[in-house]
């Protein structure tokens, strides 16, 4: 057990000391995929704000035992495969500040901004000056890529005089900076730039101090599960996307392909979305992925009841693992398809704003589930004996249970039995409706059923 102290860490490391780290896997992205908006103009900012010493956002690191599947790459730069440790740090939140330092000092070039020719390496002008503290508009200027130094057609005047520049050792790239301070100096003195207080040698002490002194802070999460993970990461990053417990499954479940071992490639994302596009005809194909997760891990307790899937909160859904989903993946395919095809075309329902309770979806799933002879009877009386029950029977998991019991009752018996209740027309008149609501669902179900 962790303190409360020691559970959430703040800390700090300077931009050396962490590009180090994370080049010796210290750190780990994993394997979310989300997209890296990689832009020059705002790869410049980021070294501008660190030049100035003014503050950046921290960067989230989780500190576990689970093993999540991890690039292997970030913007061209190779990092050791099979990684193993008895902690793992995953940077959850600085994804894109971090491929930005990453890359801005040890290059990766044909790998960014979707051109193989592209060099990422940035490259600082030590002859322009910070003129006062509101200076916003030098850092274009003192941060360069190659493509702004390099003039091999002659007809860039811009880049001429930095061309020269940089032939004159006055345009220096980050990276020699870090590893080649005292060439730079030497060069400097060569040239007649040497004194101390020259404006040139002030400005590269300046950026060194920047790269050893300036601190990135990080929050550490340690001992902690992964639906509080899910949480923190989404209350401190309110602008961005959520991270949530499909990120998690889908890092957890990745397998690489190895050709050699005849090992197949797992993506649980990609399996997703191609199943989508399979059904995209239908008005089910956007739901959202949590919920298919969890139909997903309702069909895996099924098949495999000793997987330790004992319900659909996160902390289950963390448990499923790549070959329980591989082994149901066909059949539950098929399940979901018939799910989404029986409301649609048997009960006419055009659309998932309209089915009264969510956990309809994993109930029927768990029905269709290696179902050949489905009674769609049965099922337009469980539907819509539920939808209408005078009492909320489908609100909380013990439920869902419960219903998932009885549809598999009825699969492997061939009978149903509903208790009888009367429809109150009093209580359908004081009820109170909203769009959100169980009741005004039903009602509208029930139009659509009858296809006005």
């Amino acid at each position: 057990m962790f303190t409360s102290t020691e559970r959430i860490k703040a800390d700090d490391q300077s931009i050396a000391l962490y590009l180090e780290n994370l080049l010796s896997n210290k750190y780990q992205i994993p394997t979310f995929q989300r997209d890296v908006v990689w832009e020059k103009e705002n790869v410049k900012k980021l070294w501008d704000s660190i030049y100035k010493f003014y503050p950046l956002g921290s960067i989230l690191i989780w500190k576990t035992n689970t093993k999540l599947e991890s690039h292997r790459e970030i913007g061209g730069i190779k990092f050791a495969d099979n990684f193993h440790s008895n902690e793992y740090q995953y940077i959850l939140d600085g994804q894109q500040r971090t491929t930005s330092l990453l890359t801005s000092i040890h290059g990766g070039k044909g790998k960014i901004a979707n051109n193989e020719n592209f060099d990422p390496t940035l490259y600082i002008d030590l002859t322009i000056k910070l003129t006062d503290a509101t200076d916003d508009t030098s850092y274009a200027k003192r941060f360069l890529f190659w493509d702004e130094i390099d003039d091999r057609d002659g007809k860039l005047t811009a880049n001429t005089g930095r061309k020269n520049r940089y032939q004159d050792k006055l345009i220096v790239s980050l990276i020699d900076i870090l590893k080649n301070p005292g060439e730079i100096e030497r060069n400097l003195h060569k040239n007649g730039y040497g004194d101390f207080e020259n404006p040139y040698m002030q400005q590269l002490r300046r950026i060194r101090e920047v790269l050893y002194s300036y601190k990135i802070s990080f929050i550490e999460l340690r001992g902690i599960e992964v639906a509080e993970v899910c949480q923190i990461f989404e209350r401190i990053n309110q602008a961005g996307k959520p991270l949530d417990i499909f990120d998690i499954v889908v890092a957890k479940t990745f397998r690489s392909e190895n050709k050699t071992n005849n090992i197949s490639g797992f993506y649980l994302r990609e399996l997703f979305d191609k199943f989508k596009k399979t059904i995209s005809s239908s008005q089910y194909a956007s739901i959202d992925n949590w919920t298919l997760l969890q139909m997903l891990a309702v069909v895996v307790k099924l098949e495999f009841p000793e997987a330790g899937i004992q319900n659909i909160t996160d902390m289950y859904l963390n448990k499923l693992k790549t070959e329980h989903i591989e082994a149901v993946w066909s059949n539950f395919k098929i399940a979901v398809a018939k799910t989404f095809d029986f409301f649609d075309n048997i009960l006419h329902i055009k659309g998932g704003r309209l089915i009264p309770y969510r956990y309809l979806y994993l109930t029927i799933t768990a029905y269709f589930y290696r179902n050949d002879k489905p009674d769609y009877s049965f099922l337009n009386k469980y539907f819509w004996y539920y939808s209408f029950h005078n009492a909320d029977l489908l609100t909380n998991t013990t439920h869902l249970w419960e219903h998932i019991y009885f549809v598999n009752q009825q699969k492997a018996n061939s009978t149903s039995s509903f208790n009888k209740f009367d429809i109150d027309k009093n209580s359908l008149r004081k009820s109170f409706y909203s769009y959100r609501g169980r009741l005004s669902r039903a009602i509208l179900s029930l139009y659509a059923n009858h296809k006005p």
